[in-house]
């Protein structure tokens, strides 16, 4: 149904609008019925244009309030030629009293702008300043809530709104102000949706996460050991673990560097949140930079889905950079950034994302050559060394060598079903005098692999590499690492304890203080040691000279 020439005319009569604008409106609201949201925005500007041309007025505007920036935004605008849209955005305070009133559903019709009220002097100027002679404008309400206002306006001329007219209005406005609440719960329904599906992603691999950190937790059941070197570490583990600050281990393969790192994570505040693990030597270059950062769909050949990055995954947790050494050059600059900043971009896509991260980096490379060589960049290393802690080789603590042996025995029993198997002095002796170059992973092959060929209830130790012999010298005692090895016939972990305690104190004529004497030698507080023997039951033997006993207190 065509308008044009009830349009041109400069007044329209009761009778005519009571004829066919009810018709027009009908039509307009049919068609927003079943309007696509993608299609909304042009049926819109199309119904404001056939009310424009049929009322005879010069432009008609939709626009939304934006209160936090203080603006009114015009989303939607049609003008006849020769007049301009109207602008936005324009400032709420330069018609505060208008967008007060439609702001709480109040509609405003002005034959003339000049019959605002006195106390609206700034609504005026800015009307005029807009170059609006006459205008009727009504708030956009739908379910309880406003979402902004359409306008219908004048600049060349005053106008009469009849009432039949402004009913009508009114009527086209909740029209506008349905399908505009329509699409907006599409867009929120497709937003929650497409978060439920991130959501859902990120928990499948924070599940996978969770999962190889399970499997990994019962890897490590403890730190085992009692040498001074080791107390250090755990010193500095207790200094450093429940703050944010990054910690870099250095110390040889196989020294416990992983499980230094999972102890500082499960002493920090972000003990609840995902300890996440990359071996930066395991992947190559073309690879890492999607398993540190993540890429879209498409980023590369087979990339088929979006997938999030290790510190995605590690936001608000914890992230360990094994083998950091290992890392590409152009990856150390995008890691440097991470570690300032805490932003990278997936790869495929130029948005910037944010992590709350803390970044453990371990390594057995030695950095300093690398920097010298220029294989590693020195801001980054100063970045990942606020706090370093060296992890000791297991030949510069042999006197946890007894106790770590009964520990792996304890913990392989059941998987290999020796129920009684016994550690001979024989045994720690070999073990003592070896310098297990793979550290405590070595020793715990070892011991798994002596289990294993052991025929008897007594370990037979075996495997230890060709060479060895000539390091293993039997049962001697080697006075620089206050290690002993006394005759016993069988050794539990409490037993290994006393058996180690009495020869170190058999060495030192059973004297406890002074330098050079057990306390000393075994790194321990007399007074702690005193309480250890007690414990443990450990007397010097009865003597002739009696009063010569030193007795634990």
């Amino acid at each position: 149904m065509k308008f044009g020439a009830v349009a041109m005319t400069p007044r329209v009569d009761a009778h005519i609008v009571d004829a066919h604008f009810e018709d027009l409106l009908t039509e307009l609201a049919a068609s927003f019925v079943h309007v696509d949201p993608d299609a909304l925005d042009a049926q819109i500007i199309e119904a404001l244009q056939r009310i424009v041309l049929f009322l005879g007025i010069d432009r008609s505007t939709i626009g939304r309030f934006d209160d936090a920036q203080g603006q009114l935004m015009a989303t939607h605008s049609w003008a006849v030629p020769g007049v301009e849209p109207l602008p936005s955005p324009l400032r709420i305070a330069d018609f505060p009293n208008l967008t007060k009133r439609l702001h709480v559903g109040e509609q405003i019709v002005l034959e003339r702008i000049d019959a605002l009220p006195a106390d609206h002097a700034t609504d005026l100027a800015s009307l005029r300043v807009a170059g609006l002679k006459s205008m009727a404008a009504f708030p956009l309400t739908a379910r309880e809530q406003t979402l902004g206002w359409v306008s219908f306006g004048k600049v060349r001329a005053e106008r009469d709104w009849p009432e039949p007219l402004i009913r009508r209005l009114r009527l086209i406005a909740g029209v506008f102000a349905n399908a505009l609440a329509r699409r907006q719960q599409d867009d929120d329904l497709r937003r929650a949706l497409v978060e439920n599906e991130r959501l859902r992603h990120r928990l499948e691999s924070e599940n996978a996460v969770w999962r190889e950190e399970v499997l990994h937790a019962h890897e490590h059941e403890a730190v085992v050991g009692e040498s001074r070197v080791l107390r250090q570490v755990a010193q500095q583990i207790d200094q450093v673990a429940r703050t944010d600050s990054t910690v870099l281990l250095l110390g040889e393969t196989g020294t416990g560097k992983d499980l230094i790192a999972t102890t500082l994570h499960s002493q920090s505040l972000r003990a609840q949140r995902p300890l996440v693990r990359v071996n930066c030597a395991a992947l190559p270059a073309s690879l890492m930079e999607s398993e540190l950062f993540g890429h879209e769909r498409g980023a590369f050949t087979g990339a088929v889905a979006r997938r999030p990055g290790r510190f995605e995954l590690a936001d608000g947790g914890t992230i360990v950079l094994d083998e950091i050494g290992e890392l590409p050059p152009e990856l150390q600059a995008k890691l440097l950034r991470v570690l300032q900043s805490g932003e990278f971009e997936r790869l495929g896509s130029s948005e910037t994302r944010r992590t709350d991260t803390r970044v453990i980096a371990a390594t057995n490379r030695d950095l300093h050559v690398m920097i010298e060589q220029g294989r590693f960049r020195a801001d980054l290393y100063y970045r990942i060394g606020v706090f370093p802690i060296r992890v000791p080789p297991l030949r510069e603590r042999r006197e946890d060598i007894p106790l770590l042996a009964t520990f792996f025995i304890d913990k392989l029993r059941p998987k290999l079903g020796r129920k009684s198997l016994r550690l001979t002095d024989q045994a720690v002796a070999q073990l003592v005098e070896y310098d297990w170059p793979g550290n405590v992973r070595e020793l715990e092959n070892i011991i798994e692999r002596s289990m294993i060929v052991s025929p008897g209830p007594e370990l037979i130790i075996d495997g230890i590499g060709l060479g060895a012999a000539a390091r293993v010298r039997g049962p001697s005692t080697r006075h620089g690492q206050g290690i002993a090895v006394t005759k016993t016939a069988s050794l539990t972990l409490a037993e290994v304890e006393r058996t180690h305690i009495e020869a170190v104190c058999g060495q030192c004529g059973w004297r406890i203080n002074g330098k050079g004497n057990a306390a000393d030698r075994l790194g321990l507080n007399p007074n702690t040691l005193r309480s250890k023997m007690k414990k443990l039951g450990v007397k010097r033997p009865p003597r002739a000279d009696s009063a010569a006993t030193i007795q634990p207190a």
